[in-house]
């Protein structure tokens, strides 16, 4: 059987814009036609698709604010006729002991919760072990070391200091937590089955769940197929397309990561502060043209944005046209100083809505594929550039896949979370656009 009526069975929550490309990066490997929304769309509006994901802008704004956009987007994914729901967020667990992944998780698990029907429960699974992401006993780690001591304990916004992930979701919610041990993972899926009854009946709403690889992962998904909120990273939604398709509601779909080639200039723009954007920024300055926006200067009102867009000029309309980058990518150090002189939200809003003004600009100069790096800047920039849908391709790297925009003059996008892609990810990422369908 085939998905006939193209209801979407899958409805996605994502809290930032790249983590929710990651997530339909996923769900497209496994054979699902996925879109991306940019916010919520209208009420009313239907779309063809296996698996829908909702991209929020909602991982550092106020836990009441996020609770309201998150219910806001499961309305209208319910109206469109998803059968489960997925909660995603970084798998680094970006948080605060506010949240806002616990507050969410618990209003998005109360309305999902059949009344009557026993303690709800969810799992919250960030691995991601192709990037590095694991969970062994409850912690994260980040390649061989603790998530405390991989550099995101220096994070600007959401500094993650504690490697245990069980203490800091309970920090985050009222929900009783417990832990899905990698012992009963290792034993297969009726095992897990049997190990989140035993929590539901302690009374245990959300566990953290162990997963070391990828196997790890295909367990959880096909134990938690009857779940009707799973949580966590794009990691544990590769085992969730097979579910719907032993059901008979997906059909094989070998196309479904086709997208058309879309012509144009090519940019890079990067915001974000990550060890891997830095090193991509240093491989890309190398060999070609840079431009470094200074939020200082452009604090005090320096033309930065029609520097940057000259600069581009120049470079985009030369004998040999070559994109550009233009980055506000910075050492720990240097976003330091940035912070004291500005006040840290007054920075990460000012780098973001220079990004987004010159984002505008290039499109103007005829750029039609942008390779944007930090999902925070992603936000900005697709909102700049009034994207309000995007079909999902195949993979460029782990975690970050090509897509496209959905409605006139459309664009091709590689929007990336700062801590994804190989050295070489915008050269490699702007091949992949200029190639269009793979």
């Amino acid at each position: 059987m085939t998905n006939a009526a193209h209801k979407p069975l899958l409805g996605c929550i994502a809290d930032d814009f790249t983590g929710a490309t990651d997530l339909a990066n996923m769900l497209v490997r496994g054979g699902m036609r996925t879109v991306q929304t940019i916010g919520v769309p209208a009420a009313g509006s239907h779309i063809e698709a296996d698996a829908l994901v909702v991209a929020l802008k909602s991982r550092t704004i106020d836990a009441a604010d996020a609770v309201a956009q998150s219910l806001a987007a499961l309305e209208w994914l319910r109206a469109q006729g998803c059968r489960q729901f997925f909660f995603k967020y970084c798998s680094t667990f970006d948080s605060t002991d506010k949240g806002n992944i616990g507050p969410v998780a618990d209003a998005l698990l109360d309305a999902v919760s059949p009344i009557g029907g026993g303690t709800p429960f969810t799992i919250a699974c960030p691995a991601f072990p192709e990037n590095g992401r694991t969970i062994y006993r409850g912690h994260l780690f980040v390649g061989d070391v603790l998530l405390n001591e991989s550099g995101m304990e220096h994070h600007p916004l959401t500094p993650m200091t504690d490697a245990n992930l069980v203490r800091v979701l309970q920090r985050q919610t009222r929900s009783k937590v417990g832990l899905v041990r990698y012992d009963a993972i290792a034993q297969g899926v009726d095992t897990v089955r049997n190990a989140i009854d035993a929590l539901r009946r302690d009374g245990v709403r959300m566990a953290i769940a162990d997963a070391v690889s990828d196997a790890d992962l295909y367990t959880l998904g096909e134990a938690c197929a009857d779940l009707p909120l799973i949580t966590g990273g794009s990691g544990v939604a590769l085992g969730l397309p097979a579910n719907f398709r032993r059901a008979g509601l997906l059909a094989d779909a070998a196309d479904a990561g086709e997208l058309p080639r879309i012509e144009g200039l090519s940019a890079v723009l990067a915001g974000s502060a990550s060890k891997a954007t830095n090193a991509q920024v240093a491989s890309w300055r190398e060999s070609r043209p840079a431009f470094r926006i200074d939020p200082i200067a452009a604090a005090r009102g320096e033309a930065v944005v029609e520097q940057a867009l000259t600069f581009a000029r120049e470079h985009m309309n030369a004998p040999q046209p070559q994109p550009v980058l233009i980055y506000a990518t910075a050492t720990p150090d240097e976003v330091k100083a940035t912070q004291n002189a500005l006040g840290v939200a007054q920075a990460g809003e000012l780098v973001e809505r220079t990004l987004a003004a010159i984002a505008r600009g290039l499109r103007d100069l005829g750029v039609r594929r942008f390779v944007v790096a930090g999902g925070e800047t992603s936000g900005a920039v697709v909102q700049a550039l009034g994207v309000r849908m995007l079909r999902i391709g195949r993979q460029i790297d782990p975690g970050v896949p090509a897509t496209a925009t959905i409605g006139d003059d459309p664009l091709a996008l590689a929007l990336k979370s700062g801590n994804f892609g190989a050295v070489d990810f915008f050269a490699k990422a702007l091949r992949h656009l200029e190639g269009g369908a793979q």
